[in-house]
């Protein structure tokens, strides 16, 4: 199925144009959402998963992060095409700047109603940073972020849930468990599964999981306004 919405070009604040895509809610508009992708770009899945959150009636942008790195990246989930995103994720794109291009959407989103955030693996990581330090969001719903544990102190400044995996070989549940500790408030759900459940592209896909964590999802926006 093609993807319903398109890619536009924005502006960021520090002067860089960077693709968005964006696609339209189907009926009444519940809010926006920021939905922030994988290490490996605003691939075809992300563009679903983006769709998806359209069909239940939100106006959704989900900003290219790396294209002042690679322009247009949609990585494989090959060995090579994971190395090749961690590379720009860990060593080429300063982590602020994907705070910063958040903060810009948020912006753009906000003065239509409220705003939510999603994300998975390295947007899962934004997620709770945006959660922490944009303003503006309405709620906050992160899976599998591994970064979380270096930025577990910070503090969100919305309702916020997050999502990991029993079984991820790359974010220990000691770590999770010390988020759950210094933050008793934000609901951390556990699944019997690993890391990138939520993505039916992967080894690691759980139908079950995905399916429970994106209801939680719907759940959180539908109680703070969406």
């Amino acid at each position: 199925m093609s993807p319903r919405g398109k890619m536009v070009q924005m502006k960021m604040a520090d002067g860089a144009e960077i693709g968005v895509y964006q696609v339209q809610p189907k009926g009444a508009r519940r809010g926006g959402l920021v939905l922030i992708q994988e290490i490996f770009g605003v691939t075809e899945h992300i563009k679903e998963l983006s769709d998806g959150y359209a069909d239940d009636g939100y106006e959704v942008w989900a900003p290219a992060l790396y294209d002042r790195e690679a322009p247009g990246l949609q990585e494989e989930y090959t060995p090579e095409g994971v190395q090749k995103c961690i590379k720009i994720a860990r060593g080429e794109h300063p982590f602020q700047l994907s705070i910063d291009d958040t903060q810009v959407c948020i912006n753009g989103l906000k003065g239509k109603g409220p705003v939510f955030i999603t994300g998975y693996c390295y947007g899962g990581s934004v997620t709770w940073a945006a959660a922490c330090k944009c303003d503006g969001l309405a709620a906050a719903s992160g899976y599998y972020g591994g970064n979380i544990g270096q930025m577990a102190d910070w503090q969100p400044k919305c309702p916020t849930i997050l999502h990991f995996g029993e079984h991820d070989h790359g974010i220990p549940m000691d770590v999770v468990n010390k988020v759950k500790e210094l933050h008793p408030d934000v609901p951390v759900y556990i699944y019997d599964a690993g890391h990138g459940f939520n993505s039916d592209r992967r080894s690691d896909y759980n139908e079950a999981a995905a399916k429970l964590g994106k209801q939680r999802t719907l759940d959180l926006f539908s109680a703070n306004g969406g």
